[in-house]
């Protein structure tokens, strides 16, 4: 694979007759609309004619996402073969330990991935009536033995029924006071699901140290937890997000950090790092407490800078891309990923030795990345 920058006055045809490549497979592979202008600025990922390398680090890739049960059929039968697991979003609970379905059938992805070798996660997400993480209902169950004990005898009730190879914890916000219950709680869960021959597995707020202050990270004993899970995913995306100042939504430069301090606690092969698949557009000039981004996915963040002609920049500290453009008497910046903070982050996978990838989340089809994933590593399969 080649990453190409576009340059001044280039053409898909022109690209194409440089690299020895038809238009079609730039378009297709791109994900270009018609006309299929091009950016100033922007990454296309190439094929090398004739040459099949295999995996570019020689190595095995633990690669899963997370799916809601309405993603598209299309998007999810395209993805699955670039995945080891499918992680369902998700199953919630009440303070009495009774498990909460999600509102659509999630067998159709159970049955999906396990067609193709992919493991099917069941999600447990501490989720409120007001649909956000709710730590009142993480220190209930967790300081109750009794709904404890039903929570997870309806775990298994259903992973058995359905068919989910394991269940991915992803408790935010959890209080100080929880830390070490928590803890006990993913190893309670963990030695009653591997007595079944399933796995469990944690999603980490991005620490950078022990003793980190602030909701998302105190309540988290990453040595504990990674003690107890198969493995875990940290969640290094949301420096910038919907109410923040614009700036990357995963700095490479603050990853790293975060890297830097989890294989320190956790052995880096059970470490996945979480990747964004998604973009944010902010009006300027950014007001703390009113601005508010707009979400976006990746191919529509770049389509949307061929539409309005902006160039696109790449930061070379963050790794990440990024372009402004005016609308309606209105500044608006954009940072998004491409192929180039994705090859990015493939780099610092290998060079910590780290599992692999988690992606946050799968609903929108970002083609050229699973292409260079399966140029750049093998993808394990092994269920």
């Amino acid at each position: 694979m080649n990453i190409y920058v576009v340059q001044a006055g280039d053409t898909v045809q022109s690209i194409g007759g440089a690299f020895g490549l038809s238009p079609e497979e730039i378009i297709y592979l791109n994900q270009l609309a018609y006309p299929y202008g091009l950016a100033l600025g922007q990454a296309l990922l190439l094929p090398t004619p004739g040459i099949n390398s295999g995996s570019i680090f020689q190595r095995q890739f633990f690669s899963f996402g997370y799916a809601y049960p309405f993603i598209d059929e299309q998007v999810l039968q395209e993805t699955l073969p670039y995945l080891s697991a499918l992680a369902v979003f998700s199953y919630g609970f009440s303070a009495e330990g009774e498990l909460v379905p999600p509102q659509l059938p999630d067998e159709p992805l159970v049955e999906a991935a396990l067609a193709v070798n992919v493991r099917p996660i069941l999600t447990l997400t501490p989720f409120g009536p007001d649909g956000n993480f709710n730590n009142y209902l993480v220190s209930a169950v967790l300081n109750d033995l009794a709904a404890r004990q039903r929570l997870f005898r309806e775990l298994l009730a259903v992973v058995q029924l359905k068919g989910y190879l394991g269940v991915d914890v992803d408790f935010e916000y959890v209080l100080p006071e929880d830390r070490q219950a928590f803890s006990a709680f993913v190893q309670e869960l963990a030695d009653l699901l591997h007595s079944q021959g399933l796995t469990v597995s944690v999603a980490l707020a991005p620490k950078t140290y022990a003793e980190q202050p602030g909701l998302l990270y105190e309540g988290q004993d990453y040595a504990a937890l990674g003690a107890a899970a198969d493995y875990v995913l940290l969640m290094t995306y949301e420096w910038g997000y919907t109410y923040s100042e614009p700036m990357p939504i995963a700095p490479l430069n603050w990853v790293r950090r975060v890297l830097a301090y989890a294989v320190q606690e956790i052995p880096p092969a059970k470490i996945n790092l979480g990747i964004p698949n998604y973009a944010y557009d902010w009006t300027l000039p950014y007001v703390k407490g009113e601005s508010r981004a707009r979400t976006l996915g990746v191919v529509e963040a770049m389509q949307q800078a061929v539409e309005v002609g902006a160039e696109i920049f790449f930061d070379e500290t963050a790794q990440t891309p990024y372009y402004n453009y005016w609308q309606n008497g209105q500044e608006h910046q954009v940072w998004f990923e491409d192929v180039r903070s994705l090859a990015a982050r493939f780099q610092l996978i290998n060079e910590f030795g780290l599992r692999g990838g988690g992606w946050w989340q799968l609903m929108r089809l970002f083609r050229a990345g699973w292409r260079l994933l399966a140029g750049s590593f093998y993808i394990d399969k092994i269920l």
